[in-house]
């Protein structure tokens, strides 16, 4: 019998409970975990626990979520994922295709060397440098390196800055940008790319586009998210946008992934790759259910 563990944070999130309910599907009971409960006993070796589950006796681990938190925390979890990874657990996503994904700024330079089209992005330090590139690009976008489900982004445009929440701000932009530099060291800008008001989310299993779906801003917002109040509509790629989302996947290192397009006024445009994507849109869109692709694999392959 198998054994297949399932990293979730939240047991209310609809796809930890997609992932639970097609193992079980497949007749295997699976260990269900919180990496924040994992721990390592040093001693004449390593081992590894959470949940009551000893970690280096699965036969693969599905990350649905790492866990938030300090950077000591989040780091030792992904050491025991790598750690388990060597020792010849299936880690899906790899800690590392994870980490390629969650940070903007090291996604974004993958993709780029690997001619893939993505927005102007400017990294910068310093409040000048910062104010230098908003002026440039008249319609910016600043997001937070690690950032997810829209949360903290900020549009500037025409001297006019607006939260990804619909909040705006009465500081003048050069105080906001000092004060982000001093809160993060760094902003990581992006010129805004003219939409049609929606965006793609394209769900890649095993280098297969298995669905697409449009996210539609809600009136008023710029913002396409879900999470932001986003709705999903049906979206069917053609042979040129299903290669790029495959390409975007493979680039990042991901076994599955959710890539994100922008359909600009010239061409699409990859926004960012995600390497813990949700499944519930392209299901509440198609039918289609992620998790059982995600399944299907790895017991082909333990």
């Amino acid at each position: 019998m198998k054994k297949i563990g399932i990293a979730i944070n939240d047991s209310k999130d609809w796809t930890a409970k997609a992932l639970i309910e097609s193992t079980r599907q497949k007749k295997i009971e699976p260990s269900v975990i919180n990496l924040k409960n994992a721990a390592a006993t040093i001693h004449l070796g390593v081992s590894y626990s959470a949940n009551g589950t000893d970690l280096s006796e699965l036969d693969a681990l599905i990350v649905r979520d790492v866990g938030a938190g300090v950077f000591d925390g989040v780091s030792f979890r992904f050491d025991v994922l790598r750690q388990l990874a060597k020792e010849g657990v299936m880690v899906v996503n790899t800690p590392e295709a994870i980490q390629n994904a969650a940070n903007k700024y090291y996604s974004t330079c993958l993709l780029a060397k690997a001619d893939l089209p993505i927005p102007r992005t400017e990294a910068v330090q310093s409040t000048g440098d910062a104010l230098n590139s908003i002026a440039e690009f008249g319609d910016a976008i600043i997001k937070p390196v690690f950032g997810y489900k829209g949360i903290g982004i900020l549009r500037i445009k025409d001297g006019t800055a607006c939260w990804s929440d619909k909040r705006e701000t009465t500081t003048s932009i050069e105080k906001l940008i000092n004060d982000m530099i001093r809160e993060r060291g760094m902003l990581y800008i992006q010129k805004f790319i003219t939409n049609p008001g929606r965006d793609i989310r394209a769900f890649v299993v095993n280098g297969n586009v298995i669905g697409a779906i449009y996210r539609t801003a809600p009136k008023g917002s710029w913002i396409n998210n879900i999470s932001q109040g986003g709705t999903a509509g049906r979206c069917v790629l053609s042979s040129e946008l299903e290669e790029l989302c495959i390409k975007a996947a493979e680039t990042i290192g991901t076994v599955f992934a959710g890539v994100d397009i922008i359909e600009g006024p010239d061409d699409a445009t990859i926004l960012e790759v995600n390497g813990t994507p949700s499944g519930e849109g392209v299901y509440k869109a198609w039918g289609i259910n992620a998790a059982e692709h995600i399944i299907d694999y790895i017991t082909s392959r333990t």
